[in-house]
């Protein structure tokens, strides 16, 4: 996988400058880089199935997908599923999928993997991170326009995003998107929204022999 866009919303201060943002925006873009599907191939194939296809499964899951991203960054010594230490009762909206310390503040980074909404609450989460100092950057990962049709339905994507963008607070937006198609294997989906339906007819597509 690869990153076609990389967008600064907003930059301030000495902290875009400085070697812990550089060297963290660096770690972000390799570990979307080692990003593979089928896992272990080394390269990325999104199976080509549309989320609006009548007689399909609802495109492919976004949750497998991420997963080699969120161990690289780990490997880089990111920590994973934490929050940074801000005023108590201030921040309760879930853990950060990954966060970097450096001499100069933290760095939160989220792969968004929901629906537009889901996407809006992750920013939420960063903004109230930035503004308490629990973190100084953010960079958040969704899908690019050409990826996000072969993706479970309604997720949240860089073209619902971009009307926003002189609203929000310093952070990067990285888009990602795949080769297609791959006529073989479909990524699973998670078992929030409307994944439970997807993944009960994954399971099916096992059964039936499909490679995983």
């Amino acid at each position: 996988m690869k990153v076609v866009e990389s967008i600064a919303i907003f930059q301030c201060g000495a902290f875009p400058k400085s070697a812990g943002w550089r060297k963290a925006v660096r770690q972000v873009e390799e570990a979307v880089r080692a990003v593979d599907w089928p896992h272990g191939t080394g390269t990325f194939t999104i199976y080509p199935e549309r989320a609006t296809d009548k007689k399909g499964l609802g495109g492919n899951g976004v949750l497998p997908i991420k997963w080699p991203c969120i161990k690289k960054l780990e490997e880089f010594g990111w920590e994973v599923e934490v929050l940074p230490h801000i005023i108590d009762g201030v921040l309760g909206t879930g853990d950060l999928d990954a966060l970097l310390s450096t001499p100069k503040g933290n760095i939160a980074f989220e792969w968004e993997t929901g629906d537009i909404f889901s996407v809006h609450h992750a920013i939420d989460k960063l903004l109230m991170g930035l503004k308490f100092n629990g973190i100084k950057g953010a960079i958040l990962v969704v899908p690019s326009d050409r990826l996000k049709i072969w993706l479970t339905e309604r997720i949240g994507n860089i073209g619902e995003l971009r009307p926003y963008f002189r609203l929000w607070g310093r952070r990067q937006i990285a888009q990602r998107r795949g080769r297609v198609p791959d006529p073989r294997v479909r990524a699973r989906c998670g078992e929030h929204g409307r994944a439970p339906h997807s993944q009960a007819t994954w399971w099916q597509l096992n059964q039936r022999g499909e490679t995983v």
